[in-house]
């Protein structure tokens, strides 16, 4: 689950206040419902409702067939085995041909609760990881509306459904969420020709069959792998069919625990210096590491996801954090190692995190796509390079406070070649990171400040007979800054200041001799607020949070633009159109300021 909002100057503040304060009993206190907002609250009061902004899915005109596949009531689920059902492709809907498939997740709660991390799987595939909202007395509802036409081959078939979502009810932490999970197909506006025929090859079309790489059922926890520190590497065998010509590894990721804010954590030496038993170390740098029968074939720089119970949970009500409800996939191509896995034997998939303390979430899905003309492809690895490396860290400090700078950066890179009925397709993949993270520690360590940049670069071309080449390239910029000040007022209660802007930048683009596809995304969001603390309540707070989203795309435009104070949504502006509405917001800027 997302454990509560914590940061190291809080921790450091606390510790002492009261010394005997162990971090497991910091990592399950919750930041509850300020009471003088449950004062004000009238029982005719209707749920308020949360949202993550984001582009809306663009829908053919045509009328959905829709039904309900889950509706469950999550209470005391935690350590108990996953809820399940079987789920049916719609074989009573007149059309088959679905040019849309969207799967919507709505839930209500009313009263008190912790932020929750659940997964839903399809035959073990995960199609969406998430974070629950955190309900006030009053009642709250959320949806989350997801795209899953990627997954088309899958849902052809029956398959067992699956939601994780660990949740504790007693006397303190009352909210029970109410669950429906429905999907809605969407037949194709027209009859199109396949993407497969029309452009010579299958790469521009959904996979032909999707294997989960995650936990078998039954279990008493998530289909996800549990990594618990940087030396736990877990492992799953899988086979492909000898008929695979293309294959994708989409990986789902979430970080909690000790390292539910692995960016705001100080070196050891700092921790050791002044005996700080129990604050969570090992630096501010992590990378999941993915490796192919030991070799390391890929790597996520992950983005820096704040829960909706993060640094201070009045700043996400109504508007979520980036990323909390949906929280991203990274795909790495697979493709050039087929040579290697062709062979119809059992191979092996591995997933770690680089200076990882307890705990992450970690699995995937394999995509791939089959010749339906030969039994048999054929490929081998020309090369790969994925050299190991060590993060730079240079520290200056002086008690505990101090200023501590890690850079990185990361290159992976591969060629390899698979013979088909589309002949021979030379595939090469790349991935570039780099990787600058500051913390500053002042008045006593009371007060922490941290600047991060992450940068992304990766794609993959594929080169065809008869001149034909197909190329797909992400750009990611995912800046971030988050500022706490935490004052110890006496009688146990401690005030919080905190400040945090986080952008999420995408740029993609495709391309082939038969055309080209290109988006821009600047997400952006800021906010900042204070609360008073006692007994882990919030007495009192404020929170200001706002948010602005320009898409750009050859196939269509979108913004938004919104601002909330403690619940109220202030301005709230949104169109298909793209032009001065962003002018000056700063989203260049890496530091929020």
């Amino acid at each position: 689950m997302a454990l509560p909002s914590f940061s190291l100057t809080l921790l450091l503040l606390l510790q002492l206040v009261n010394p005997l304060l162990s971090l497991s009993n910091l990592r399950r206190g919750e930041l509850l419902e300020p009471e003088t907002l449950l004062q004000t609250q009238k029982a005719e009061d209707v749920p308020s409702r949360f949202f993550q902004v984001t582009r809306p899915i663009k829908l053919p005109k045509t009328k959905p067939y829709s039904y309900l596949i889950l509706q469950h009531d999550f209470g005391r689920t935690y350590g108990k085995p996953p809820v399940t059902t079987l789920y049916t492709p719609p074989t009573r809907c007149p059309f088959q041909n679905f040019s849309k498939i969207v799967m919507e997740w709505t839930a209500t709660c009313k009263g008190r609760q912790f932020d929750r991390i659940f997964g839903v799987w399809l035959g073990g595939v995960e199609i969406l990881r998430s974070c629950t909202a955190e309900p006030r007395a009053t009642g709250i509802v959320w949806t989350v509306e997801k795209d899953i036409t990627r997954y088309s081959s899958l849902l052809k078939n029956p398959q067992t459904l699956a939601v994780y979502l660990a949740n504790i009810v007693d006397k303190t932490y009352t909210g029970i969420y109410h669950v429906n999970i429905t999907v809605h197909f969407y037949p194709a506006e027209e009859e199109r020709p396949n993407s497969a025929a029309y452009f010579g090859t299958g790469f521009d079309s959904y996979a032909d069959l999707i294997i989960p790489i995650s936990r078998n059922l039954p279990l008493n926890d998530g289909l996800w792998f549990v990594v618990e520190n940087s030396t736990d590497t877990q492992f799953k065998e899988f086979a492909v069919p000898r008929n695979t010509y293309r294959a994708v590894l989409e990986v789902f990721v979430s970080f909690h625990s000790s390292d539910e804010f692995w960016y705001t954590n100080p070196p050891n030496d700092y921790i050791k210096a002044n005996n700080l038993t129990g604050v969570p170390g090992n630096g501010s740098f992590r990378e999941v590491v993915v490796s192919l029968d030991g070799n390391t074939v890929g790597a996520v720089w992950p983005f820096t996801v704040i829960y909706t119970g993060g640094v201070n949970p009045l700043l996400w009500r109504p508007i979520t954090g980036i990323g909390s409800f949906d929280l991203p996939a990274y795909d790495i191509e697979i493709t050039p190692f087929l040579g290697n896995i062709l062979d119809g034997k059992l191979h092996e998939f591995g997933f770690g995190v680089t200076n990882a303390l307890s705990v992450w979430f970690i699995d995937a899905n394999l995509h791939l796509w089959l010749d339906s003309k030969n039994s048999r492809t054929k490929g081998r690895l020309v090369k790969s390079s994925a050299e190991p490396f060590t993060p730079s860290v240079v520290s200056h400090f002086r008690g505990l406070n101090g200023t501590f700078v890690t850079v990185a950066r990361r290159s992976i890179s591969s060629t390899g070649w698979v013979k088909s009925s589309h002949g021979k397709i030379t595939t090469h993949s790349f991935q570039s990171y780099d990787f600058v993270n500051q913390i500053v520690f002042k008045k006593d360590g009371d007060e922490q400040t941290v600047k991060q940049t992450i940068f992304a670069n990766y794609g993959m071309y594929a080169e065809f007979p008869f001149f034909n080449v197909y190329s797909s390239h992400v750009l990611y910029h995912f800046p971030l800054y988050l500022f706490t000040d935490a004052v110890d007022e006496g009688n146990g209660s401690y005030s919080l200041a905190s400040k945090v802007s986080m952008g999420f930048n995408e740029g993609k683009f495709s391309s082939s001799r038969f055309g080209a596809s290109y988006s821009s995304l600047r997400n952006k969001q800021k906010g900042q607020g204070s609360m008073l603390v006692k007994g882990n309540l919030v007495v009192s707070g404020l929170a200001r949070t706002r948010q602005a989203y320009r898409y750009f795309s050859n196939n269509g435009c979108y913004f938004r633009k919104v601002r909330s104070k403690n619940y109220t949504v202030l301005t709230d502006e949104s169109g298909e159109t793209c032009g001065k509405e962003f002018h000056g917001f700063g989203f260049g800027k890496t530091n929020g300021k």
